[in-house]
């Protein structure tokens, strides 16, 4: 019953801004690693911005500067602050939890997807 939400997606001009988020149900969220990847048609799915644990977060070197992402582990949520937004943002963005245990067990879950659209 682990589920991933996200919403907050939709259309916004070249140069504006966005919020998502993505909240989570059905696992112990302050122990995940979570992360926002995209996929645009015909590319492949690349990691956008990854937040640990304990907080750390790495960022592709197209957004970075540009997004932001953040956790709330009161909330089981977490977000990316998108600003600057280009055309090339344009993609289904989805979230991702993961947590790596012993003996190689690896528990990874995914949403379904937002879509977020920049237009010129």
């Amino acid at each position: 019953q682990v589920r991933l939400v996200e919403s907050g997606g939709g259309l916004v001009q070249a140069g504006g801004s966005l919020t998502l988020s993505c909240g989570a149900s059905g696992i112990t969220f302050s122990m995940y690693d979570m992360a926002w990847y995209r996929q645009a048609p015909g590319k492949q799915r690349e990691l956008v911005t990854g937040i640990t644990s304990g907080s750390n977060t790495n960022y592709a070197d197209s957004v970075k500067g540009r997004f932001t992402i953040s956790r709330d582990n009161a909330k089981e949520t977490v977000y990316l602050q998108m600003n600057s937004l280009k055309s090339e943002d344009t993609a289904v963005y989805y979230c991702n939890a993961r947590y790596e245990g012993n003996w190689g067990r690896v528990y990874d879950y995914w949403g379904q997807g937002t879509q977020v659209t920049v237009s010129s």
